[in-house]
């Protein structure tokens, strides 16, 4: 068990699901977390101020957002399923919680309002999209709950089984910090495997919104083909980064005469550093989109 706090979350949960007759999707995501503690420690990691507007992905039936919405400003809580939402709604209104926007939508279709923090229990399935997305717009610290797996992809190391296109792309937008791990017994239904709070905060970036789209097509193009050589991932990926049909690219590759980049040419993908991804993107993009 997880402690009197985390049964009586427990309790809690249960009673409302059973009340509305509600069976949770795990192929949805739906692990709902029912160790208090560990909820605390989640909601204290986003060191929330009365100023702040907090983002909520995947708000379930409220077991962050009601915490959340006592500490912070606003809370914007999205949550896809319709009769979950309803659930949320009134139990807010039973609190007399005023201070939640509550979006009934898929998080991935829409903009989000205005907001400088993230706390989310996110959906699994959802981890990799919405994460880019988080890219895409200014906040000041985002705690995020994922499969642990997931988390340590996050951070890989160059070179590493866990090095992966997600690692490339958050090392230039923000330093991600492994903050507590949550094991699979604190949620219902209990997922196959444990899962990791990872903590984001945004860095001061030099490369130009341009530069970085540049950057993040021969990112995903490249590790699409992690353990190719790079002249052969590019060849097998060419649809993403160019216009240009196969022969072609070949022969661009073939008449670079730079012998830096040539002998990354022949290096693995997964050996690259994200500086070198950087510098090969900066030198190919106009070979291969002139």
């Amino acid at each position: 068990m997880n402690g009197e706090g985390s049964e009586s979350l427990s309790k809690t949960t249960k009673s409302i699901l059973n009340k509305h007759g509600i069976r949770l999707n795990k192929n949805l995501g739906q692990n709902y977390l029912i160790d208090k503690n560990k909820r605390n420690q989640i909601i204290n990691f986003a060191e929330l101020a009365k100023e702040d507007v907090v983002l909520e992905i995947g708000a379930g039936i409220g077991t962050l957002t009601i915490e959340l919405a006592k500490r912070a400003k606003k809370v914007i809580a999205i949550e896809q399923d319709s009769n979950i939402c309803e659930i949320l709604n009134q139990r807010l209104k039973n609190e007399k919680i005023d201070n939640v926007e509550l979006i009934n939508e898929d998080a991935l279709k829409i903009e989000f309002p205005k907001f400088n923090k993230i706390v989310s229990n996110l959906p699994y399935q959802i981890s990799s999209p919405i994460t880019f997305k988080f890219l895409d717009y200014d906040f000041d610290l985002a705690v995020l709950m994922y499969q642990k797996e997931f988390g340590e992809r996050m951070n890989g190391e160059v070179g590493s089984k866990n090095y992966s296109r997600l690692s490339a792309m958050l090392y230039f937008k923000c330093d991600v910090n492994p903050l507590t791990e949550v094991s699979c017994e604190s949620f219902i239904p209990k997922p196959k495997v444990d899962s990791i709070v990872v903590g984001l905060t945004p860095k001061e970036s030099e490369l130009s919104t341009e530069q970085f789209n540049i950057y993040s097509k021969f990112t995903k193009a490249l590790f699409q083909h992690r353990n190719k050589k790079i002249r052969n991932a590019l060849i097998d990926s060419r649809h993403i980064i160019s216009n240009l049909d196969k022969k072609e690219i070949k022969k661009r590759l073939n008449d670079i005469d730079n012998k830096k980049l040539n002998d990354y040419l022949s290096k693995r993908v997964v050996v690259l550093t994200p500086e070198e991804i950087l510098f090969i993107s900066k030198e190919l993009n106009p070979i291969f989109n002139d």
